[in-house]
C-alpha cells in the first residue's frame, strides 16, 4: 500500500491495480498541490460531511467514474447530485471492494455541510479502517479521543494510522499521542494541521512525545508518499 500526503486530512492511495482517494478537500485548501482535475482514482472515502472533507469528491467522482464510498447520508446526497456509483456503510459495518476490505469506525466530531441553503445534517461522522494485501490503514477522521481506540487497535492490528492533531476542532497533540498509544499502530502520521491559522501545530512535537513512548511516526509533507 502506497499513500500520499495531499493536504489537510486528504491522502490518496494505491492499492494494487487501484486508486482511491479520502477525504478530498483539494479546491479551497491553501496548502493542497494537486488539483481536482488532476486526481486519478477508481473509488472516493468520506469520513463525514464537513466541506473540508467532502471537499471535491462530486467533481472528481464525475471525471473518473469513480464510486464514493461514505455513510448512507452522503451517499445519498451524492446521488441526489447526480453520482450514480455510490456505495453505503455506516459505523461497524464492513464490505469488501475490489481492492480490499473496507470497514467504519466512530469518530467524535459533527458532519453537516454549509450550502447557500444552509446546513445540510449528512449522518455521523466516522473512521476508516481500509485492509489490502495484507496491510492496515486506519483514517480517524476528524475526531477527538476515546477510548474504543484501544478496541479498534485490538481487533484490528494497524500498519499505518492518520490521525489529525490540529487541536480546535479535533485531537490535539497531547490526546493524539494518547490516542496512538491506545491503537498501538505500527507507524502513526499526523494529519489536520497548519492548513488555516487556528490548526498550526508543530508535527516534529508529536513525533518526539510518541518516541518516548516506544512507538514510531513520520511527517508527511504536501505531495510525500509512505509505502508499507
Amino acid at each position: 500500500m502506497n499513500i500520499t500526503f495531499q493536504g489537510h486530512s486528504c491522502f490518496t492511495a494505491e492499492l494494487g491495480e487501484h486508486r482511491l482517494i479520502i477525504d478530498p478537500f483539494l479546491s479551497g485548501n491553501p496548502i493542497a498541490k494537486q488539483k481536482p482535475d488532476e486526481v486519478v482514482c477508481d473509488y472516493i472515502i468520506i469520513t463525514h460531511g464537513h466541506g473540508d472533507h467532502v471537499g471535491d469528491a462530486l467533481a472528481i467522482a464525475r471525471n473518473n467514474d469513480a464510486t464514493i464510498i461514505s455513510n448512507f447520508e452522503i451517499v445519498t446526497y451524492a446521488q441526489q447530485n447526480g453520482i450514480e456509483k455510490a456505495h453505503p456503510m455506516h459505523i461497524g459495518g464492513a464490505h469488501d471492494f475490489p481492492f480490499g476490505r473496507v470497514k467504519f469506525t466512530i469518530a467524535h466530531h459533527g458532519s453537516t455541510l454549509t450550502t447557500d441553503d444552509g446546513l445540510i445534517p449528512l449522518g455521523n461522522p466516522m473512521g476508516v479502517l481500509i485492509t489490502s494485501n495484507g496491510k492496515t490503514l486506519y483514517h480517524s477522521g476528524d475526531t477527538g479521543i476515546f477510548l474504543d481506540m484501544k478496541l479498534i487497535g485490538e481487533m484490528h492490528p494497524i500498519d499505518t494510522a492518520l490521525l489529525p492533531i490540529g487541536d480546535n476542532f479535533t485531537m490535539g497533540i497531547d490526546d493524539a499521542v494518547k490516542a496512538a498509544e491506545f491503537l498501538n499502530a505500527k507507524v502513526t502520521i499526523p494529519m489536520h494541521y497548519n492548513t488555516f491559522d487556528l490548526l498550526n501545530q508543530d508535527a516534529n512535537e508529536f513525533i518526539e512525545k510518541l518516541a518516548r513512548k516506544g512507538l514510531q511516526a513520520h511527517v508527511l509533507n504536501v505531495g510525500d508518499s509512505y509505502e508499507f
